[in-house]
C-alpha cells in the first residue's frame, strides 16, 4: 500500500511561488504515475499535472501551463510541484495521487493512492 504526505503548501502572495512535495512510503513509486490535483470547497477535484512512471512524459491543465513544473525522484521516491507565478485562483488544497502503471491519467477517478492534502492560498 502506498501511503502520500504532501507539504510545501501555504500563504504566498500573487506572483509568488511555492513548491510542493509528496513523499511517498509503503512502496517505491517507481512504478506509479503520479498526479496533482486540487479542490475548492463544493467543487470537484481539477487535475493540475501529471507524471508517467519514468517522468518522461508529463501533462498540465490549460490554466498552469508555464507556470507549474511537475517533477519526480524516484530515488528519494518524491514528486514535486514548483508553482511560479501564482494566482488567487490557484488558491485550493492540492493533492498529489499516485496509480499503478507507467502512464498517467488526468482523472481523479483513475487514481487507488492519495494524500491527505496541503492548503494553498494565494492573496491578491
Amino acid at each position: 500500500q502506498v501511503q502520500l504526505v504532501e507539504s510545501g503548501g501555504g500563504l504566498v502572495q500573487s506572483g509568488g511561488s511555492l513548491r510542493l512535495s509528496c513523499e511517498a512510503s509503503g512502496q517505491a513509486l517507481d512504478y506509479h504515475s503520479v498526479g496533482w490535483f486540487r479542490q475548492i470547497p463544493g467543487k470537484e477535484y481539477e487535475g493540475v499535472s501529471c507524471v508517467s512512471a519514468s517522468g518522461g512524459n508529463t501533462n498540465y491543465a490549460d490554466s498552469v501551463k508555464g507556470r507549474f513544473t511537475i517533477s519526480r525522484d524516484n530515488a528519494k521516491n518524491t514528486i514535486y510541484l514548483q508553482m511560479n507565478t501564482l494566482k488567487p485562483e490557484d488558491s485550493a488544497v492540492y493533492y498529489c495521487a499516485a496509480r499503478s502503471g507507467s502512464l498517467f491519467s488526468k482523472l481523479a477517478a483513475d487514481y487507488d493512492h492519495w494524500g491527505r492534502g496541503t492548503q494553498v492560498t494565494v492573496s491578491s
